[in-house]
């Protein structure tokens, strides 16, 4: 599996899925959260609130992956997880890494081949840029999953892409 990374826009890929950093209500949020639901329409939190009333009643639980049409994305579906969030005592790296590899497992029971992911729990889930790039790198390099064959880690901010470089994901060339 290639493993990539690029400074830029989640939204804008052009991949089979792109990773949701939801939160549990799966109803959208700040970050990237919100600029998922908002490129992609109201659908998708039509889709959420579906998923709700149906399978997940308690919300979607941290560690855990599920996808949803991708709408007026230019991906095919978005797969939400819910990183841990540090703020709240929830400080396994073994709970972010799996957000990451359900993910993957999500993404090659679709069929995905192409995964795009943002740095999960980075964000207001108070996780330090090093310590999120490392875990997610391993996580990812460490799951080879069948089917996928290309993941791109997209940050939003150069820091975090040069912790996700430090880490070792190998820059894209644009």
């Amino acid at each position: 599996m290639r493993l990539t990374c690029v400074p830029g826009d989640l939204t804008v890929q052009k991949v089979d899925a792109i990773v949701n950093a939801a939160n549990s209500s799966l109803l959208g949020g700040g970050g990237v959260d919100g600029a998922i639901h908002a490129a992609a329409g109201p659908r998708l939190l039509e889709a959420c609130r579906a998923l709700r009333r149906s399978e997940l009643p308690g919300g979607l639980p941290v560690g855990a992956a599920v996808a949803t049409p991708g709408f007026d994305l230019p991906a095919r579906w978005v797969i939400h997880t819910v990183g841990p969030n540090r703020h709240v005592g929830q400080t396994n790296p073994e709970a972010l890494a799996s957000c990451y590899t359900a993910s993957l497992d999500v993404a090659a029971g679709l069929g995905a081949r192409t995964v795009a992911f943002p740095a999960i729990g980075a964000g207001v889930y108070g996780w330090e840029a090093s310590e999120a790039a490392r875990i997610a790198v391993a996580a990812v390099a460490g799951h080879p999953t069948p089917g996928v064959e290309a993941v791109r880690f997209v940050l939003f901010h150069t820091r975090m892409y040069e912790a996700f470089v430090a880490a070792g994901a190998q820059p894209e060339q644009a």
